[in-house]
């Protein structure tokens, strides 16, 4: 059997620490990091944190440039949707394309029959659907699977989770300091990696050509039409905002939807926000079982957000759920992710 195994390597503690579990285990391992985007001394830092300790514990380490695919796939996928004023999630495409689909291709290069990353969620073989399943991490609070939907079922018996048994950050960063490893109290980077200061209006501006021409100021009006003020451009906003609106009314009032064809912004209180219906696009399944028919799922339609009862429909290549308690700023352009058996994951789409 070969035990070969590419991982993943960010020069942070969790991709570190699946190198130490991943050897404990028998597995022969094969550092990579991949350079994604040009930010300077941060990726140099990076690359130079997983070669240490690459050397520490005596792989081999490689750097993959794939600049050029993370722009077509994860950064002008970014751009085009925040245009369209919808809300994307960069990194589910970046799962999708890039720490999977590019990552197990160079795996195949490498002469690896797997590839492994640090992050939290479990692969396992499921008697019930007779196939391999992804399914949440025992660490709960920092499961990843809602960014993970968008990976190709084929390979998920090639996919390793070196830190999906686990139950807390801090028993990661202890093995990485009982081995010596410098990067075991290293910082976690809540950012999107292209855009370290978050700003995401700044970013747009330098990366889209026309941005000032297509990112006009427009109405912001009630549901009734009633027009309360102007916007700065619908780039700017996004489904649940109250701050920040620059318009007075007898109660506080929330974007309800971006008109980009007539370049409005929807505002109305914040029941309105709330919706037992969503609509979703870009579906992918990984389990194999009939669509055709109602589905109970338990659904998140945000990482952050709790997951929620509800009917899923498919017809058409279009997905219809219908929730059992109302769901509030449910945002067009971002994913939702569907759950069933309550923790294995059936697939997502992008909500329209």
């Amino acid at each position: 059997m070969n035990k070969r195994v590419l991982l993943g390597m960010s020069g942070g503690v969790d991709s570190s620490t699946s190198a130490i579990v991943l050897k404990e285990k028998g597995y022969e391992v094969v550092g990579a990091t991949m350079k994604l985007w040009d930010n300077g001394k941060e990726e140099y830092d990076e690359i130079k944190d997983a070669k240490n300790v690459c050397d520490k514990l005596g792989i081999e380490h490689h750097v993959i440039d794939l600049k050029k695919e993370f722009k077509e796939n994860v950064i002008d996928n970014f751009i085009c949707t925040y245009m369209c004023g919808k809300t994307p999630n960069p990194c589910v495409e970046c799962n999708k394309f890039m720490k999977f689909d590019m990552f197990y291709k160079y795996a195949i290069k490498f002469d690896c029959e797997y590839i492994a990353t640090g992050h939290y969620a479990k692969i396992e073989y499921s008697e019930k659907y007779g196939q391999y399943v992804l399914t949440k991490s025992n660490e709960e609070k920092k499961d990843q699977t809602y960014f993970l939907y968008g990976i190709n079922k084929e390979i998920l018996s090639h996919i390793i989770f070196p830190l999906s048994e686990f139950n807390n950050k801090e028993e990661i960063r202890k093995i990485a300091e009982k081995n010596g490893l410098n990067v075991a109290k290293k910082k976690e980077s809540q950012e999107v990696c292209f855009i370290p200061d978050n700003n995401y209006v700044g970013f747009l501006e330098k990366n889209q050509p026309d941005f000032k021409k297509k990112n006009k100021s427009g109405n912001i009006i009630l549901n009734n039409g009633k027009i309360l003020g102007k916007h700065i451009g619908i780039i700017n906003y996004t489904v649940g905002q109250r701050k920040g609106l620059g318009i007075s009314y007898s109660e506080p009032l929330y974007v309800l939807k971006l008109d980009k064809e007539n370049n409005n912004v929807i505002v109305g209180t914040e029941k309105e926000l709330y919706s037992n219906i969503l609509k979703a696009n870009e579906l992918k399944f990984l389990l194999d079982i009939d669509l055709s028919k109602s589905i109970e799922v338990k659904a998140k339609i945000r990482y952050r957000a709790k997951e929620a009862d509800a009917i899923l429909k498919v017809k058409d290549g279009i997905a219809t759920l219908e929730f059992k308690e109302p769901q509030r700023a449910i945002t067009p352009g971002q994913s939702v992710v569907f759950y069933i058996d309550n923790n294995i994951v059936l697939g997502g789409g992008k909500i329209i």
